[in-house]
């Protein structure tokens, strides 16, 4: 009598993530404590930093043009420097992340053969690549989302308290305070990705890849005032006060109702002249209310562009392989 025994790779699976986690501990844990560094500063400006600045602008403006008057200058200037460090740390995480994908999560593994070896055994070409893309954005995703969020509680308790605050469509600020962060760290990881695929050397990847992530941020910055319908307004020639928001454009307003730029002139008597054919002026502006619909509308964006390079990847390593599908179930008699 013989039995057919299905030997299939479904037992193996477990262990590519654990092989995962285990070859790149090193930056897990360098990870792990950039995210507690950046969180306890984080809790600090939220906190004690920010009541100590908050007195400091308090006593500064008490004491109005008195030359003997003193205030907590060290207080208001730690605050400052510590939010900037922050909140640049916090842009500076996509790039990070696409070295490190560029670099060490496929780029090494493909000029070592490590990634060939794996496919022999039991494990596909495709669960390879789902696997290193995967578990790295779900711990990418939570991290920077909650780091964010931080950041957004700390910039909101000096909102009003701290005279040199800033504002909300500070593009480092607008980046670090919301959604878009954990969107761009996924598209740096894709990016990152795609360059060790397609170059298959560490430092050549590290490079391209960080290359692409800035790229990717500056035409973020381009297409980010145009994600979401902003808000214009126009007033006289004389009177007019632009709006306080993210700007979009500004311009004159000739007596038939169009918009056209603002000319330029060098002497009041060519400025009185310049002007005088236009009836006011406008000014196209996203107001405080736009925060979160340049929020979600940017991260879509970006999670579309991800997709693109989620796939990008998929097919890149098809082409070098020839097939993505796990190997068959084999047969054996016993």
């Amino acid at each position: 009598m013989s039995a057919l025994t299905l030997t299939t790779p479904s037992a193996e699976r477990p262990r590519q993530t654990r092989w995962l986690l285990r070859l790149h501990r090193p930056a897990l844990c360098a990870w792990g404590a950039l995210a507690v560094v950046l969180a306890a500063l984080l809790l600090a400006l939220a906190g004690p930093l920010v009541n100590a600045a908050a007195d400091g602008w308090r006593q500064y403006r008490a004491c109005g043009m008195n030359p003997r008057c003193s205030y907590d200058q060290a207080a208001i200037m730690r605050y400052k420097d510590y939010y900037n460090y922050a909140t640049i740390a916090l842009n500076l995480l996509p790039f990070v992340v696409a070295a490190w994908a560029g670099a060490a999560l496929t780029g090494r593994e493909l000029e070592s053969g490590t990634a060939r070896l794996a496919w022999t055994q039991a494990d596909s070409p495709a669960r390879w690549l789902t696997v290193r893309l995967a578990v790295p954005a779900l711990g990418l995703v939570v991290t920077t989302g909650l780091l964010s969020r931080l950041h957004h509680l700390a910039w909101a308790a000096g909102e009003g308290r701290i005279d040199s605050a800033k504002e909300w469509y500070d593009r480092y600020t607008f980046h670090a305070n919301g959604p878009t962060l954990a969107a761009l760290t996924l598209a740096g990881l894709a990016a990152g990705a795609l360059a060790g695929l397609l170059v298959r050397r560490t430092l050549p990847a590290l490079v391209v890849g960080v290359l692409v992530t800035g790229g990717l941020r500056a035409l973020t910055e381009l297409a980010l005032p145009h994600l979401w319908p902003a808000v214009t307004r126009t007033d006289s020639v004389d009177r007019f006060v632009p709006g306080d928001g993210l700007q979009v454009d500004q311009g004159m307003v000739t007596r038939g109702g169009a918009h056209v730029p603002a000319p330029s002139c060098d002497s009041t008597a060519g400025c009185d002249a310049a002007y005088k054919d236009f009836t006011g002026r406008y000014d196209v502006f996203h107001p405080a209310s736009h925060f979160w619909p340049l929020q979600l509308s940017t991260s879509a964006l970006l999670l579309a562009v991800t997709a693109l390079l989620v796939t990008a990847c998929f097919l890149t390593l098809r082409r070098q392989t020839g097939a993505l599908r796990p190997p068959k179930p084999t047969r054996t008699a016993a």
